[in-house]
């Protein structure tokens, strides 16, 4: 269950595509844990700001901008400008919680005899994985800083996090999910 949510678009106007009668308010947002995408009505004294990170708990007496969740969205109903901030935003979340990502690095295991998890990251190759797992051995990694010293191969971490989550999120035709449920 989501607590929390970032902001990634604001429509003040509500949907174009609504009728006028039935026009409200709307903002898009991602979930700060599972990274589910939503579509949240907001208080009508709310300052929304894109970017900023909002309780969407069940708790009513701390949510000081949204009104109410209106709906889970798809990638696909998100807008132009909501897709443009998602990496950013993840971006963002990615660095945050580092150490639930570097966890990922240092206990990712085989999924068949041929595949390992950490080759569903887009743009990781079997050099790569293979420097990955020889660095692991040694001990576990620290941070992002330290597992992209350790592997030198391994150009910015966080960003294969990043890719992942977005394509996740994208593709509805995956077989593995890891971060986004």
């Amino acid at each position: 269950m989501e607590e929390y949510a970032h902001i990634l678009d604001y429509l003040a106007q509500g949907l174009p595509s609504g009728g006028f009668s039935k026009r409200e308010p709307l903002c898009y947002a991602i979930g700060e844990e599972e990274f589910k995408l939503f579509e949240i009505v907001p208080k009508a004294s709310a300052a929304i700001v894109i970017g900023e990170r909002v309780y969407i708990g069940k708790e009513a007496a701390l949510r000081k901008h949204v009104d109410h969740i209106k709906r889970r969205v798809g990638f696909e109903e998100l807008t132009n400008a909501a897709k443009a901030e998602l990496d950013f935003i993840v971006l963002d979340l990615v660095m945050r919680s580092q150490a639930r990502f570097i966890r990922f690095y240092n206990e990712s295991e085989a999924i068949s005899l041929r595949k390992h998890m950490l080759e569903e990251l887009p743009g990781l190759g079997k050099k790569t994985l293979i420097a990955i797992l020889d660095e692991r051995k040694k001990g576990a990694f620290k941070n992002f800083a330290d597992l992209g010293t350790r592997v030198p191969l391994l150009k910015g971490p966080e960003k294969l996090i990043v890719k992942r989550i977005i394509l996740e999120l994208s593709d509805t035709t995956l077989k593995h999910y890891i971060f986004v449920r």
